[in-house]
Formats: C-alpha cells, structure tokens, sequence
C-alpha cells in the first residue's frame, strides 16, 4: 500500500479538522466502491452455482444421491444439502 502525504492532496480546512482527531499517525480511507462478494473475482461462485444446478436437476431426475457423490466426487452429506437447499 503506498502511503501519501495529506497535506499534498486535501485542502488545508479539511487536513485541520482532520488533525482534531487524529495527529502524526498514519491513517487508512477506505475505497467507496462495495467489496465484491466471495468467488466474483475469480469466477467460483458461478462455478459452484452451476454445478450444483445441474446435481439438482440430476436429482430431479431420479438419479440416486450415491450416484451424483460419486461423479461429482462429494460427500453423500453435501450432495444432501445441496439438493434440499
């Protein structure tokens, strides 16, 4: 993280309330924009989300859950839930 100096970018009345607070330490701003959830970056929530529509839809379809474990190599367990999330 590259720190900047505040009285480079703020104006002076704001960097002197500022300094009420807070003096000679280092300070973080956080970012506006909202934090994405977990695996939107990387694409594995729609991964996960997609594989486990087709085990529903699978399922639906009569094929047994030991079945389903297997191929998708899952605990029978987690197939389970899957299928009556």
């Amino acid at each position: 993280m590259k720190y900047v100096n505040a009285s480079d970018i703020l104006p002076d009345k704001l960097l002197k309330e500022i300094q009420k607070y807070v003096e000679g330490e280092a300070l973080y701003i956080p970012s506006i924009s909202e934090r994405k959830k977990w695996g939107e970056g990387s694409g594995a929530r729609s991964y996960y989300e997609h594989r486990n529509e087709e085990i529903r839809c699978k399922f639906s379809e009569h094929v047994s859950m030991e079945d389903l474990s297997e191929e998708y190599s899952l605990a029978v367990e987690t197939i389970r839930k899957i299928v009556y999330k």
